[in-house]
């Protein structure tokens, strides 16, 4: 099969101007991109979650300390002014690829404003938050439509009873236990590399380090560190179940947030020089590109029955439980992973104030079916991180979408491997994936 390389051509065919116009034009682009790494940055010396990345030049860091009181007009009218400048680049470019850029860094500016005025104590509804954070809001579900869910897993679990009761029995039947846990999860990320590099290849001397932690509010996270390497974090407050172990493999790593951000290191800030992508900001519609794309990932890389078959023949044998009842296991799975909007519903209740946290944990055990230490562990979630929660269904869901819109279906997995490898590779704006 055709490996897609880094320095593959991208989706999107640029044209490329030299003229004098056109070079003044790209010297102030390059120069708001400056800016707007700055503006980032000082934002981050405040609000300690805003920076999830960045490995661009130690020149552009702030150079003095913060100041003892949050600057947030100054950083507001900074943000406005750098975000007129690139819309009007956008707007009167003759030049696709500077267009885009433009736009996208616009893009990323509402999402700095939003995010300052929610560190400064000032919020807006959860779907006004989700837009101008990430740049869509995601549809609504009532609970019609997850008693529906609910009640084909009734149709399949064993026993009578309470749903999530019935669930949680035959879950437990796949955590891994802790003394194979460090195996268990190795051996997933070598298989999703293995997947993924019989398509892309990867920068030499690319690397992860691997962590197990307590006592955060997420259950895995990617520290990607710049020159190709990341850190990846497991939780190890909650059980983890077998099925986790793949997911991990696969989203925080292979082809997921690790080769995400390989590949815009790679094909946008080394061989392209665009400055602005060295800067990962949390909050904002790159990280619906982010969890969206490593949540598919998962698919894409253990497509069809793969997952249960990989479970079955290595990681449940290398944990030491037995693989009775693993069909039925990851068919409960399927059904269950439609019912990850509830959590976006939960959230919503709490930010909007129309439902209190007893409520959403009942919510959450109701129709997220999660055990107690989840559902807790999913409102500190949502307490922290807040609209964020729509990335990683609603992201999926639109990258989804898109690729097998465009012939990347399961039928077609070059070309699906083809189509995700290059969406990983731009600048995307989220709304451009929504189905007009």
């Amino acid at each position: 099969m055709k490996k897609l390389l880094f320095f593959a051509p991208l989706l999107l065919l640029f044209s490329c101007g030299h003229g004098p116009a056109q070079q003044l034009e790209n010297k102030k682009l390059n120069s708001l991109a400056v800016e707007y790494v700055k503006l980032g940055l000082a934002i981050g010396q405040y609000d300690g979650d805003f920076v999830d990345a960045y490995y661009g030049p130690d020149s552009l860091k702030p150079k003095s300390e913060p100041l003892k009181t949050f600057p947030k007009d100054s950083l507001l009218a900074s943000a406005n002014s750098l975000m007129n400048d690139l819309r009007t680049i956008a707007n009167t470019s003759k030049i696709d690829t500077n267009k885009i850029r433009a736009n996208w860094m616009a893009d990323q500016l509402v999402a700095f404003s939003r995010r300052i005025r929610i560190f400064s104590g000032e919020e807006r509804p959860f779907d006004e938050e989700s837009r101008e954070l990430f740049g869509v809001a995601a549809p609504v579900y009532t609970d019609d439509f997850f008693k529906g869910q609910i009640a084909l897993l009734d149709s399949i679990l064993p026993g009578k009873g309470n749903v999530n009761d019935r669930f949680q029995k035959l879950a437990n039947k796949f955590i891994i236990p802790k003394d194979k846990l460090d195996p268990v999860i190795k051996a997933a990320i070598a298989e999703a590399r293995k997947r993924t590099i019989v398509h892309y290849q990867l920068p030499a001397g690319e690397t992860f380090t691997l962590e197990y932690v307590t006592n955060k509010p997420w259950s895995g996270y990617n520290w990607y560190k710049g020159g190709y390497k990341s850190t990846v974090q497991i939780n190890t407050d909650l059980k983890i179940f077998i099925d986790r172990a793949i997911d991990v493999g696969s989203h925080e790593s292979y082809p997921g947030h690790h080769v995400y951000n390989m590949l815009l290191e790679k094909n946008l800030y080394h061989d392209k020089g665009w400055v602005e992508i060295s800067l990962y900001p949390l909050f904002s519609p790159q990280s619906l590109i982010a969890e969206g794309s490593a949540n598919y990932g998962i698919e894409v890389a253990f497509p069809g029955d793969d997952k249960i078959k990989f479970a079955k023949n290595v990681l449940l044998p290398l944990a030491g439980l037995d693989t009775a009842g693993a069909d039925l296991y990851f068919k409960a799975l399927a059904i269950k992973g439609t019912l990850n909007y509830a959590r976006n519903e939960a959230a919503r209740g709490l930010i909007n104030n129309t439902m209190s946290q007893d409520k959403a944990l009942s919510y959450l055990r109701k129709y997220c079916l999660m055990n107690d230490e989840t559902a807790q562990k999913s409102i500190s979630f949502i307490k922290k991180y807040r609209s964020y929660v729509i990335n990683y269904n609603y992201g999926q869901d639109l990258v989804k979408n898109y690729i097998e819109s465009n012939g990347g279906t399961a039928k077609a997995p070059a070309k699906r491997w083809e189509l995700f490898g290059k969406l990983l590779s731009q600048e995307v704006a989220p709304v451009s994936l929504v189905k007009k």
